[in-house]
């Protein structure tokens, strides 16, 4: 007996498609739905495996052979306009103006858990659900209280860019590999034949050079010590983020980390670890996914991103106008960027998140 009908975000790669599988077994009538988000000829092709370059015709195809191989029916949708103009000019904006961007918060939000499943409904077809393949987990579909909750694999969760969807998305949602590790899903793509199941997981949300996204030149720029000292030169800003170690090619008795972006000036401000390091940072467009907006401060875990460990016993302090002051414990964290975002946690539950900003 059907368990209702859902919709899947299907790429075509082992994720997406265990998921569609695993929610067919389970009894649901599931329907796999692919968008396409670049416009074709229009960016540099990026041959690394990476979000930005699925897209187009190889990746419906590939999706299409999905979902035939499943047995479920297939749909395609354009999202190409829509991801440039809420996405890619997101993407562009921030790094020019010297801050470091997360499209994938963005794209989770506004593009994959709004626009597709709002194309699909507009395309007259009507659904329950929608899944995808994001390792992640929820409260259980008959509790009275909608949260977020981490993955079952800690190396794979991917609830750090899920804090900013809606309730109301969420409440829509089902994460069917939640409760597996990565390796069980390609043990179960094995077991099943499916094509995907030794194919490379897409890896961050573009890899190539970033000045094809940004529609820039290479321009010399120089690296200073917070002294203001010049150390070395660099061919622009926007190739650098606060807290990178990589790709500072400066002869120091230390390691060099960003410290600071100046984007009028086109400098770099570099230092040790120890200058990098932050106690307290302010945080805006505060997210509350799964409690109420808090009204004292407390105390919780913060990621401050994705490949970062939880840091526990950080005080967050709600403020005027959806924003958050966040102290860390101890010797604070390294890499606070504004523009990337502070993910709030207690245990497993995802509380919510906020920009970094100051």
């Amino acid at each position: 007996m059907a368990c209702g009908s859902v919709i899947v975000g299907v790429s075509g790669g082992v994720d997406s498609s265990v998921a569609a599988l695993l929610l067919k077994d389970a009894g649901y009538e599931v329907i796999g739905v692919t968008m396409n988000i670049r416009q074709l000829g229009k960016y540099r092709s990026d041959i690394n495996n990476s979000c930005f370059s699925i897209g187009g015709e190889e990746c419906i195809a590939s999706a299409q052979q999905a979902c035939a191989s499943i047995g479920i029916e297939h749909y395609a949708f354009n999202c190409a306009e829509e991801f440039e103009e809420k996405i890619l000019s997101y993407f562009s904006t921030e790094f020019l103006s010297g801050r470091t961007p997360n499209p994938c918060v963005q794209c989770n939000r506004y593009i994959k858990f709004g626009l597709l499943p709002d194309a699909v409904r507009a395309s007259g077809i009507s659904f329950d659900y929608y899944a995808t393949g994001h390792y992640a987990r929820r409260s259980p579909l008959d509790s009275p209280c909608v949260q977020l909750l981490r993955g079952k694999d800690s190396r794979k969760d991917q609830s750090y860019f899920l804090y900013n969807i809606t309730r109301e998305q969420l409440s829509q949602h089902l994460f069917p590999l939640g409760e597996y590790t990565k390796q069980e899903i390609r043990l179960i793509a094995e077991k099943y034949g499916l094509v995907s199941a030794n194919k490379p997981d897409s890896q961050d949300f573009y890899r190539g050079d970033r000045k094809d996204l940004l529609g820039i030149k290479p321009k010399r720029g120089k690296f200073i010590l917070s002294s203001g000292r010049v150390v070395g030169e660099h061919t622009g800003y926007w190739n650098f983020t606060i807290g990178q170690r990589k790709g500072i090619c400066i002869a120091y008795p230390e390691p060099l980390y960003v410290l600071e972006i100046r984007a009028d000036s086109n400098e770099v401000v570099v230092g040790t670890r120890d200058e990098c390091l932050k106690r307290h940072f302010e945080a805006e467009h505060a997210n509350w996914l799964s409690i109420e907006e808090p009204k004292a401060p407390f105390i919780c875990g913060v990621k401050l991103r994705s490949a970062s460990p939880i840091i526990e016993g950080a005080e967050v302090s709600p403020l005027a106008g959806c924003r958050v002051l966040v102290n860390l414990p101890g010797d604070g964290g390294t890499g606070i960027a504004p523009g990337q975002s502070a993910v709030f946690y207690d245990g497993d539950i995802v509380l919510g998140g906020a920009v970094i900003c100051s």
